[in-house]
């Protein structure tokens, strides 16, 4: 068990340090270093979730302490809650504090009510979580920085800006990861036209190819 508590924990690591570090070329666009030219949020909204997010988990902490242990996650203003709560009021209580939070659009609420996962459990949540990115980046057809993954208890929670065809096709690989109890899909449907006008523009073609110079000028 203390085996596998450390492999997890490591695998997370390396999974966040190559994220964070090294770039991934995926169906011609960068991720990593260009994460944020790639994102299908708008710079803005990418910066409000990161605030939401912040903001949110102060709330909670101030209010739940060590009760309650809550996740949130935020993709274009929609927070996605998940974790544990000791009671039903406790559930509704961290609902109506992210709701206060400023520019929040929506609130999907997962928290089960129950006892605080485990270490083991967590650090199993986090390996699926790592496996299922990585699928997703194996996928010759899909974007995977379009993809939020969050896993909790065994199941695993999608969400992004993504089309019928992706959120389909994503669904289908995050399944077939060993570990996988349930996935639960929280996307924003768009349409592949409005897929084509977020993805980063190919250079254009000069309108007349250069002739060779000749020698001597």
């Amino acid at each position: 068990m203390k085996r596998f508590v450390l492999t997890a924990l490591a695998t997370a690591s390396l999974l966040g340090a190559l994220s964070a570090c090294v770039p991934l070329v995926i169906g011609g666009a960068m991720v990593g270093g260009g994460l944020v030219a790639t994102d299908r949020r708008t710079s803005g909204a990418q910066l409000e979730d990161q605030g939401i997010e912040l903001r949110a988990a102060n709330r909670v902490r101030e209010n739940l302490g060590d009760r309650a242990h809550i996740n949130t996650n935020s993709y274009n203003r929609q927070v996605l809650l998940t974790g544990e709560v000791p009671n039903a009021q406790d559930k509704a209580l961290a609902e109506q504090l992210v709701a206060k939070v400023e520019n929040v659009r929506s609130i999907v609420n997962e928290l089960a009510v129950s006892g605080n996962t485990s270490l083991t459990q967590r650090s199993s949540d986090s390996l699926i979580t790592g496996q299922v990115k990585a699928s997703l980046v194996d996928a010759k057809d899909l974007y995977a920085n379009a993809f939020r993954v969050v896993t909790e208890r065994g199941t695993t929670y999608l969400m992004g800006r993504v089309t019928q065809r992706e959120a389909t096709r994503a669904t289908e690989i995050a399944r077939g990861v060993n570990g996988v109890q349930k996935v639960v899909r929280i996307f924003e449907i768009i349409s592949e036209e409005e897929l084509i006008n977020t993805l980063p523009q190919a250079p254009k073609p000069d309108a007349a190819p250069k002739q060779p110079m000749s020698p001597g000028g």
